[in-house]
């Protein structure tokens, strides 16, 4: 995925996140700080968020559903990796991948995982807790036999 597409994809569900938090046009747009002439727009296609307006977004409404069901999840992570190409920082502990994610390989104390959703991956230490994520494999597996 990249920023072009993430953006695209918040573009096309920003009424649907609207929706799902019951505000009007007024409310979402003072939220998110743009004009409501811009939430309309965006709404009918015809303008973008851009990369900005659509981190904004997934960090206002992270709880979102409409959000975790486009992104796999959290769209946390993936903020942070389009962001920075092989961040490794402190994720904090996940839920172990029930959700979105299928294992790919373990050994002892580590697993490889990959977004069932977004299909980048992710390497989780034994307490559940990231190490790092890519939407590169290469760099995970070689990340993976490091580790």
């Amino acid at each position: 995925m990249t920023r072009e597409e993430f953006v695209k994809k918040v573009d096309e569900k920003l009424k649907l996140i609207r929706n799902e938090k019951d505000y009007s046009q007024d409310k979402m747009a003072e939220i998110i700080g743009i004009s409501k002439k811009t939430l309309v727009q965006i709404e009918k296609g015809r303008a973008s968020l851009g990369w900005t307006g659509a981190v904004t977004v997934c960090t206002i409404f992270k709880d979102s559903e409409i959000l975790q069901m486009i992104f796999g999840g959290q769209s946390q992570e993936l903020i942070l990796m389009l962001a920075f190409n092989g961040y490794e920082g402190d994720y904090g502990k996940t839920m172990g991948g029930k959700v979105w994610w299928r294992d790919l390989e373990s050994k002892e104390n580590i697993k490889v995982q990959q977004n069932i959703i977004t299909n980048h991956y992710r390497i989780l230490d034994k307490e559940d807790r990231r190490i790092c994520s890519s939407f590169n494999y290469e760099y995970i597996k070689k990340r993976f036999s490091e580790l």
